[in-house]
């Protein structure tokens, strides 16, 4: 009998190619993390190269409150959206992703089909996260018997009826009173790109939806700045809003541009102004007249925190554009006003000619798409003539004369460049 041995070799094979005992175990680890999340526990270097290789898509439930390296987030945020700048918040990677995930889920919910405890079971992961919320559109609830309603409800009573009872929204206050550190809220109840579906329901804010913001928006006591914009808010709701924001502790911000406010609700702005500690406030593009304008003014001139005012789009005109005016030869706070689009003519300009020569806070004025006319540039000009603050003049449209325009221009630039050089002399300094 013969024996053969035989010795067969790979020669390709090498001790290199056996991956490390390390190397297995962060394998080990990425693959398993969903369910046995090892972060903590391991060397700086190993935690690294673990994060590196984490999947964005792992459930929130388990990366949430485990993971707080912003090169991890960044991913999931550069993967999931175009632009990503997180300068709007707070330069942090983690607080983007929350923030824009859960505006996105309230953008599309839907009451009567979503889930509210899947919204809060989010808020409860999310919620040492989320400072602002920017929320463009709030839905009405989807019913399928509308139609039927609609047919039921007579003519005369269709319109309100149907539009009251039917459309109230789900209760935002459920969502946002569980953000404890939420500071800024935008805030519109409508629908965007509704298409060939557009129904006037689909636009309505409802004294409920109100009552239940003002609610919502009182108990949020960190809140800085709340804006309610393009959402049909008139004098009625405006007065429940105020209501609830009388002596708020932080607010400092108010926009409720955009809505159907009058004299009634610029009325109760007005007793807000010096119950609370605005620092800014728009009503831009609303239906207030001259004695909402006149109650405005009367708050002002006795205001001591509020610093921008925008009335734009209006209908204040004369008699509201001169008690401003007044009001603002003894405010001493506030430093921007605009109050384009007004009707405002030569009696205003006149009256802010006295406001150039003696204000010394004011450094933005607008009165764009007026109608002050020529005497009225002029009278300006010679109020600005000593005038040492204003930087912005904005009278484009208000029928001043080139020569007018210009010699205003000038003032305001010799102005800005004075604001300049006082700047580079004197640096803000940084408390320590």
């Amino acid at each position: 009998s013969h024996c053969t041995q035989r010795i067969i070799e790979d020669p390709k094979w090498s001790l290199t190619t056996v991956p490390h005992l390390t190397e297995l175990c962060i394998q080990h680890i990425v693959h398993n993390f969903e369910k046995n999340p090892i972060l903590d526990q391991l060397l700086p270097g190993h935690q690294r190269k673990v994060l590196d290789r984490l999947p964005t898509c792992l459930p929130l439930s388990v990366t949430a409150n485990t993971i707080s390296d912003e090169d991890y987030w960044k991913r999931c945020c550069t993967e999931r959206w175009q632009v990503c700048d997180i300068s709007n918040y707070g330069d942090s990677w983690k607080r983007m992703f929350f923030e824009c995930h859960l505006e996105n889920i309230l953008k599309r919910f839907i009451p009567n089909i979503t889930n509210p405890s899947e919204v809060l079971e989010l808020i409860s992961l999310c919620k040492d996260y989320v400072r602002k919320l920017e929320v463009d559109q709030f839905l009405p609830p989807v019913q399928g018997d509308q139609m039927e309603d609609r047919d039921d409800l007579s003519d005369a009573g269709s319109d309100f009826g149907f539009d009251e009872v039917a459309t109230h929204h789900y209760d935002i206050g459920v969502f946002i009173t569980a953000l404890p550190h939420l500071e800024e809220l935008h805030l519109t109840y409508g629908v965007k790109d509704c298409g060939m579906n557009f129904e006037w329901n689909l636009f309505n804010f409802t004294q409920h939806d109100c009552y239940n913001l003002a609610s919502a928006v009182k108990k949020c006591c960190n809140l800085k700045v709340f804006k309610l914009t393009r959402s049909k808010v008139d004098d009625d709701k405006t007065e429940l809003l105020v209501q609830h924001l009388m002596d708020h502790p932080c607010l400092v911000e108010l926009n409720l541009s955009h809505n159907l406010i009058r004299d009634v609700g610029a009325q109760a702005v007005s007793m807000l102004i010096n119950c609370s500690r605005l620092e800014t406030l728009n009503l831009c593009n609303n239906q207030i007249h001259h004695l909402g304008a006149q109650a405005l003014a009367e708050a002002l001139a006795e205001n001591s925190t509020l610093t921008s005012l925008n009335l734009r789009l209006n209908h204040v005109e004369d008699k509201g554009g001169e008690a401003i005016g007044h009001a603002l030869l003894t405010n001493t706070t506030l430093k921007s006003l605009h109050l384009g689009s007004n009707n405002l003519s030569e009696a205003t300009a006149s009256l802010f000619s006295q406001v150039l020569a003696q204000n010394t806070t004011l450094i933005s004025i607008n009165f764009s798409c007026n109608h002050l006319g020529l005497d009225g540039g002029k009278q300006l000009l010679e109020g600005l003539a000593g005038n040492k603050v204003l930087t912005e003049f904005d009278l484009r449209l208000t029928e001043v004369d080139q020569e007018t325009e210009y010699l205003i221009h000038q003032i305001v630039w010799a102005n800005q460049e004075m604001a300049k050089l006082g700047s580079l002399q004197h640096p803000p300094t940084n408390p320590s």
